[in-house]
């Protein structure tokens, strides 16, 4: 099986993070965080700040590595690092996303995630004092 490898933000301002809606593909209608894949020779702090900028039009500060999600789709495997995430400058324009709305944690089961992001949502929920 196929793997995909790549990262995603946890964009983190006061006490909210940042959901996206997939605005494209199979997945279109999902929720996930932003971010996407990790070309060849990119580290994927380098590669998050990229996707960032190309898909919300801004820039980020890259934090600690979350956590690694392995998920295995039907046609493929992905390997999604997740990283905390602060923005350094830009407005958070939606280019590819249909939706984005800031969530407190105790209302991140309001959006329905993609499978992938459902173990990610889960481990946020011990960070609460985090954000």
């Amino acid at each position: 099986m196929k793997t995909v490898n790549v990262v995603a933000a946890v964009i983190r301002k006061d006490n909210e993070i940042f959901a996206t809606q997939r605005g494209y593909g199979e997945f279109k209608g999902g929720w996930e965080f932003p971010g996407g894949k990790i070309e060849t020779g990119e580290t994927p702090q380098d590669a998050l700040r990229r996707e960032i900028k190309e898909e919300l039009d801004t820039t980020i500060q890259v934090g600690e590595l979350i956590d690694t999600v392995e998920y295995d789709y039907p046609q493929f495997h992905l390997s999604m690092q997740v990283f905390w995430a602060n923005i350094v400058d830009g407005d958070l324009v939606l280019k590819e996303h249909q939706a984005a709305r800031w969530l407190e944690l105790s209302e991140i089961d309001s959006v329905e995630w993609l499978p992938a992001d459902l173990s990610l949502v889960e481990k946020l929920k011990k960070y609460e004092s985090a954000v």
